[in-house]
């Protein structure tokens, strides 16, 4: 990771931790990099619903504009359009203006390379450097200045790549939608009611402030409640940019991202299409996952943790089906990063061919119940070179003799140590989560 660029992009509050230079000088730098050819760049630019998204997407096309960029803009639209329509239609590169399932105070900039996939790290390093003016561009003139384009067909033509790989009929479901005020107001309902379902939504009304506010994925509350009052037969939880899904079933209990690899994981073997019978997870899926996919003879593989690292295990390997709780899902068969509107298909689709609930669709899974604490501490290096603190960890480990795990690491981001215990009980999670964590505090680490 650079100074900037983290995981996932650069994010961090409007104006402060990112800026409309840092926005001007990122799509100058791309402008120019991709233009170098006596060509002009074609370059294609997406947004959230969030209340600075007009300001940096305008930062970002003037910035490549003066440096010769044909510039498409697709407005409101999810993460995952953005990363199909630049691999489809050709563009140089993508950029995606969100902070994900972040408040709306925050954003940030993501930037996808021409075949739809995150950029390399020598070439944000490479935009790293222009941000902080270590080198300088020749900015276009005359005819070579680039412009803007309000790209309207944009969102159509992926909507209509979403129905041609799963063509499915949903006369007769009856589906609540959390859109998460955020982008997937822009194509959710619409995609749905298109294919015949009966369709009401929640959170649909985006004013720039709303974004995430006590909906969406992260906060399914609300739409728990919807389901279980309106008789629906499933609920879907989109985040603020649309990559990510959680669902509810009709008995208004949630269905994550363990849930959701389990159950498309099985139909997928069952119709001899999970590559290499091959699921990729990261190490915080639950271990009631693990248990769940052997009793059904299917392979997986641990990642670190972050949607980056899952992707490049798929790409490495060419697996099919792989994901994190969160509920960001990758179908690497059609597509390169995660995409909610995607996963709710491939949900839908399993219950419509299978005629069975999420209920029956999740039979066989048991999801441990799981405690995450994080503790602050001065060196996470040294904390975890601990040999009294392994000692303590391998206790936990001996005591829950194959019915849980502990997992214990550091923050790729703070000055944390994340203890993590998944068990039969909440009661034994409590337990086993405070052993660990009391020894950290009282070495004073």
């Amino acid at each position: 990771m650079g100074k900037y660029f983290g995981t996932d992009g650069v994010r961090g509050k409007a104006n402060e931790d990112l800026t409309l230079d840092m926005a001007l000088r990122i799509g100058q730098y791309l402008g120019w990099y991709y233009g170098q050819e006596n060509k002009h760049a074609k370059i294609l630019i997406g947004k959230d619903t969030r209340l600075s998204g007009d300001m940096f997407e305008l930062a970002l096309a003037a910035g490549a504009t003066s440096t010769g960029a044909q510039v498409y803009l697709l407005g409101v639209c999810p993460t995952p359009a953005v990363s199909y329509l630049v691999n489809k239609e050709r563009f140089d590169c993508g950029i995606m203006v969100s902070a994900s399932h972040n408040p709306y105070y925050d954003n940030g900039i993501k930037i996808f390379d021409h075949k739809g996939q995150k950029m390399d790290e020598d070439v944000l390093l490479k935009i790293e450097s222009y941000m902080d003016q270590e080198c300088e561009l020749p900015l276009s003139t005359g005819d070579h200045i680039g412009e803007y384009i309000e790209w309207q067909d944009g969102l159509e033509i992926y909507m209509s790549w979403l129905k041609s790989i799963v063509p499915i009929d949903l006369s007769g479901m009856k589906i609540a939608l959390d859109l998460a005020n955020g982008s997937a107001t822009s194509t959710a309902l619409e995609t749905l009611k298109s294919m015949g379902a009966s369709v009401d939504a929640i959170s649909n009304s985006p004013n720039g402030i709303n974004i995430n506010l006590k909906c969406g994925s992260t906060h399914p509350e609300a739409l728990i409640r919807m389901v279980k009052e309106g008789d629906y037969e499933i609920g879907l939880a989109f985040d603020g940019d649309a990559d990510r899904l959680i669902a509810v079933n009709s008995d208004g209990e949630l269905v994550n991202g363990d849930y959701i690899l389990y159950i498309c994981g099985r139909y997928l073997k069952e119709k001899n299409h999970l590559n290499k019978n091959m699921v990729v997870t990261t190490v915080m899926a639950n271990l009631g996952l693990y248990k769940a996919l052997d009793a059904s003879k299917i392979d997986y593989i641990q990642t670190d943790v972050g949607d980056k690292y899952v992707f490049e295990e798929m790409q490495k390997n060419d697996y099919y089906l792989g994901g994190e709780q969160s509920g960001h899902i990758i179908f690497y068969e059609h597509a390169v990063t995660g995409d909610g509107l995607l996963t709710a298909l491939k949900l839908l689709e399993t219950m419509k061919k299978t005629g069975k609930n999420l209920q029956e669709l999740s039979e066989g899974l048991f999801i441990y119940p799981q405690l995450l604490e994080n503790v602050p501490v001065k060196d996470k290096k040294v904390v975890l070179d601990d040999e009294e603190l392994k000692k303590v960890i391998e206790s936990v480990n001996t005591d829950l003799n194959g019915d849980g795990r502990i997992l214990v690491r550091p923050s790729g981001t703070e000055p944390l140590i994340r203890v993590m215990v998944e068990a039969k009980t909440d009661e034994l999670c409590k337990i086993y989560v405070d052993r660990v964590v009391n020894y950290i505090k009282e070495r004073g680490f």
